[in-house]
């Protein structure tokens, strides 16, 4: 590649990376590549982004140990991309590896922003709502490919609202097999009925056959998850149609 291509580039990925960290909460590490010259962005054309990072913090208390991403052809802005802000003009796919600690998963599980996200669950228990208020909920990764789940929640049916405690062990969805529930038990409470227990499962069975989730302009896949001991890995394939700005990245 000419040398003042590579200057380009250069250029072009240390204003990404500035623009970036400055739209995240923290940020250790972050290293970005855009695969392009001065003829393709004048063109709006990119080869490819590849992003890798330690340390994000993306929203208040959600923090990510790593990430790694790369894209495939863009098309973007050339305008706004000579000054190191890309802007998609179509939608771009992507394959991402994100790493999570069992500290960053239960911080993120007692952020208001994920507990906004969890209020007042519904099931459809033979024709009855019944819903489901999350107190407290806490992740383990003791290794062995398992995940191990401990909480509290307010379980309200029939006009009545009662406390409940539980464990759970469930082995996460993979290439070569589905996500698994090896054990749940009631620790504090009354318990829950088979009826429910059924009602629970189905609606878990539903989400994880999803063929995909949204978070603002961004719809992703999970296409395996890997339960290691102290981490989850993560592998996603996801569909860009703009990069979040800062103020989507902060919104409560």
């Amino acid at each position: 590649m000419p040398e003042e291509h590579r200057l380009e580039e250069q250029f072009l990925c240390q204003e990404a990376e500035k623009r970036i960290s400055s739209q995240l909460d923290e940020v250790e590490q972050i290293e970005i590549d855009i695969q392009t010259d001065l003829l393709k962005i004048v063109q709006g054309q990119a080869d490819g982004v590849s992003l890798t990072g330690q340390g994000l913090v993306i929203q208040q208390d959600i923090r990510v140990q790593e990430i790694k991403l790369q894209t495939d052809s863009i098309a973007i802005n050339p305008f706004s991309a000579l000054f190191g802000k890309i802007e998609l003009g179509q939608p771009v796919n992507a394959i991402a590896r994100i790493i999570l600690t069992e500290l960053d998963i239960n911080t993120a599980l007692d952020s208001d922003f994920v507990r906004n996200q969890m209020q007042n669950l519904e099931l459809n228990v033979d024709g009855e709502i019944v819903s489901f208020e999350p107190e407290e909920i806490k992740v383990f990764l003791p290794g062995d490919g398992k995940i191990e789940f401990r909480g509290k929640l307010l379980l309200k049916e029939m006009g009545n609202t009662r406390p409940l405690a539980y464990t759970a062990i469930a082995r996460p969805r993979s290439h070569s097999q589905p996500a698994m529930l090896e054990g749940f038990n009631c620790t504090e409470g009354e318990g829950i009925s088979i009826e429910l227990i059924v009602a629970l499962m189905q609606k878990a069975k539903e989400l994880m056959s999803l063929p995909y989730f949204e978070w603002e302009d961004i719809a992703f896949n999970i296409k395996n998850i890997e339960a290691q001991k102290g981490n989850l890995i993560l592998m996603l394939e996801a569909q860009v149609r703009q990069i979040p700005s800062s103020s989507t990245l902060l919104s409560p």
